[in-house]
């Protein structure tokens, strides 16, 4: 009685987890260039007991022995970073990254990245007369250089296929950077903070984390950018509302075994000998 009490106390705090991880995907549902968050569940010290051989009667065809455990609890939180339906919004600074890629940003004095491509030109305050490209949060963007992304205050902008950032004074065009986008390889070792940002443990480099730019510059060859485009959360709605139907019943199936269990050991302590 006292296994099956610890198996399913035990068994009900991985499902709350398993829940609460749901509840964020759906809350995300909205936000742009949101990942979906997934994670599964592992036995918890799981054994194998052995039976006397007087159970092995004629007719048995099981092997000898039962399997005991503690319930179960949830593994490693993992991220579906395939991309998501794209959002035409026709505003040219609203970036969407077409292919395995993120943004590259200064959050807090430390590089981030993101595939959430909302981007603004604010008033730079180190340099009056010129603009410096920011996303939504407020944090600044960064090109291949590692630099703030500045333009003049009067100047026309739009942003190429290719990640160039191009401006227009008085009918002449020059390039103001080049975004710096990046392909990651490890997508698992990236911590995510909020904001929906994600950094770089500081046991690795950007480089083991991440492909090496193209030699020649620019974005990696299998992306693209596409302007006027927002990249929609890639969670499945009706994935997480089936999914949440199931743990609910999985958490009142632990609570039944709980009460169960409860029941037969005040039988068992009223029992007069």
């Amino acid at each position: 009685m006292n296994n099956s009490m610890i198996s399913a106390m035990v068994s009900m705090n991985s499902i709350q987890q398993k829940l609460d991880i749901i509840a964020d995907n759906i809350a995300n549902l909205d936000t742009v260039g949101y990942k979906q968050k997934d994670t599964s569940f592992e036995d918890t010290l799981t054994s194998v007991m052995q039976q006397p051989k007087d159970f092995k009667q004629q007719g048995r065809l099981s092997p000898l022995g039962y399997t005991t455990g503690y319930g179960v609890r949830t593994g490693d939180v993992t991220r579906d970073m395939t991309q998501g339906p794209l959002d035409q919004t026709n505003n040219p600074l609203d970036l969407a990254i077409e292919g395995n890629g993120m943004f590259a940003v200064e959050a807090g004095g430390k590089r981030a990245y993101t595939r959430e491509g909302g981007f603004h030109f604010a008033p730079d305050p180190s340099e009056p007369g010129s603009m410096v490209l920011q996303n939504n949060q407020g944090y600044f963007v960064l090109n291949d250089k590692n630099e703030h992304i500045k333009v003049p205050d009067n100047a026309k902008v739009a942003i190429d296929s290719h990640g160039k950032v191009l401006m227009d004074e008085g009918g002449i065009i020059t390039e103001a950077g080049t975004l710096k986008v990046l392909k990651p390889l490890r997508e698992d070792a990236l911590q995510q903070m909020d904001g929906n940002l994600f950094v770089v443990p500081t046991s690795l480099t950007e480089g083991q984390v991440f492909e090496a730019p193209p030699v020649t510059g620019g974005i990696p060859e299998d992306t693209s950018i596409r302007s006027g485009y927002l990249e929609k959360s890639n969670v499945d709605y009706m994935g997480q509302i089936t999914d949440m139907m199931q743990m609910q019943r999985a958490y009142q199936l632990a609570a039944r075994a709980i009460s169960s269990s409860d029941t037969m050991m005040n039988l068992a302590n009223n029992m007069r000998g």
